[in-house]
C-alpha cells in the first residue's frame, strides 16, 4: 500500500465517521473531550481525585460513543477515563423541533 493509498484510506475513514456522528450526536445528551479522545455520551460522572499531592480526573461515562476510526465498535456500555490533563465535557442542547 503506497502512502498515497493510505492517506486516501484515512480520509475516507475520517468522512465516515464524521458521517457516523452526524447521524447519531441527538441520541446523546453529553459530548466529552479528553486529551486522547472525543466521546459522545448519556451519563457522565467526572470526579477529581488527588493522590499524594498530584490531582487527576477520573471521568466515568455510560451508553456512549468513541470518536475513533480505527476502533471497530464505537458504542460502548461504560467508560473509564482517568487523566491528569484538562476534560471539557459539555451537555449537548436538546431542540423540541426536529427539522428534516
Amino acid at each position: 500500500m503506497s502512502a498515497e493509498d493510505l492517506e486516501k484510506y484515512e480520509t475516507e475513514m475520517e468522512l465516515q465517521l464524521y458521517r457516523e456522528y452526524r447521524d447519531i450526536v441527538r441520541q446523546f445528551s453529553y459530548v466529552v473531550e479528553t486529551e486522547r479522545r472525543f466521546y459522545l455520551a448519556n451519563h457522565v460522572e467526572m470526579h477529581v481525585r488527588n493522590t499524594d499531592g498530584e490531582v487527576f480526573f477520573e471521568v466515568e461515562m455510560r451508553d456512549a460513543w468513541v470518536w475513533d476510526m480505527y476502533r471497530p465498535a464505537r458504542f460502548v456500555k461504560n467508560v473509564r477515563v482517568m487523566t491528569f490533563k484538562d476534560v471539557n465535557v459539555e451537555e449537548l442542547d436538546k431542540p423540541d423541533i426536529t427539522l428534516p
